[in-house]
């Protein structure tokens, strides 16, 4: 009887809180519709002519604790005809207890299965249509930055541009860095969706020569195969910057700044 009372009080822990998939609650300010799943969001700035929109997607948050550490940053970029959205990823929640639905990293160990990539995607094209962005900009860090770049490659178009930082671009290679073996089967990895990029889309990947979680040839290599592919791409290794460095680096910031204003 112990292990079944400790069963549920589990599963109560562990269940989403706020809004569910089923009646997502999608204001376009706190919350929007993702596929099957509700995820919470912060936006800041307003539509207007020729809207250009980025969207933060925050890291996988392995020690626990809340997931809206790239809010702050995309506070300082929303303005009058740029939309800046912090999107808390399925199964995560911010500052507030605000919980996105779906199952996290934390529970269900692999981060970027096909239904959370697939959940996100769902999500950056709903706000891409409410807020009628003609230009879009994915801004991801760490397992954000990850599921940016499945995005890229699976859903051409959807986003026309990406900043990677410190991203895990090659899953399977990363997970033997870090774990000695890829028990990570079903994730979707950024390095195999390189042939699906729109050949118009850019991507730029930041690094810190002293990520010891995401090691620098991940991004490096990734960039590498897009610059193959005729794609615009470039690769930045940051002196003396860790993993989390990356998301809070000043070249982070300039780059999405570069790429919303049109790139090139």
């Amino acid at each position: 009887m112990r292990w079944i009372l400790a069963a549920a009080i589990a599963a109560l822990l562990w269940a989403p809180m706020g809004a569910q998939a089923g009646d997502c609650a999608a204001d376009f300010k706190t919350r929007v519709a993702a596929g099957d799943e509700c995820l919470v969001i912060g936006v800041y700035g307003e539509p207007a002519a020729e809207t250009r929109m980025v969207v933060f997607i925050h890291g996988d948050g392995s020690r626990g604790g809340a997931s809206d550490y790239l809010f702050k940053t995309a506070a300082r970029f929303g303005a009058p005809g740029v939309v800046a959205v912090g999107l808390i990823r399925p199964g995560y929640f911010d500052s507030n207890d605000n919980r996105s639905t779906g199952e996290s990293y934390r529970r269900e160990g692999d981060g970027y299965k096909p239904h959370i990539v697939a959940a996100v995607a769902a999500a950056v094209k709903n706000l891409k249509a409410h807020f009628g962005a003609a230009r879009v900009v994915l801004a991801g860090h760490s397992g954000g930055a990850a599921i940016s770049g499945v995005i890229m490659g699976k859903h051409p178009g959807l986003a026309d541009a990406a900043v990677l930082a410190a991203c895990p671009c090659n899953v399977p290679e990363w997970r033997i860095q870090r774990r000695g073996r890829n028990n990570w089967t079903e994730s979707l990895s950024t390095h195999d969706f390189v042939s699906g990029i729109d050949a118009k889309a850019e991507v730029v990947a930041i690094t810190g020569d002293d990520d010891s979680n995401t090691r620098p040839v991940l991004a490096r290599e990734y960039v590498e195969s897009l610059a193959a592919r005729g794609i615009k791409a470039t690769y930045v290794e940051l002196s003396g910057v860790s993993h989390n460095g990356a998301a809070r680096s000043d070249e982070f910031k300039d780059a999405v700044r570069r790429l919303l204003a049109g790139g090139g």
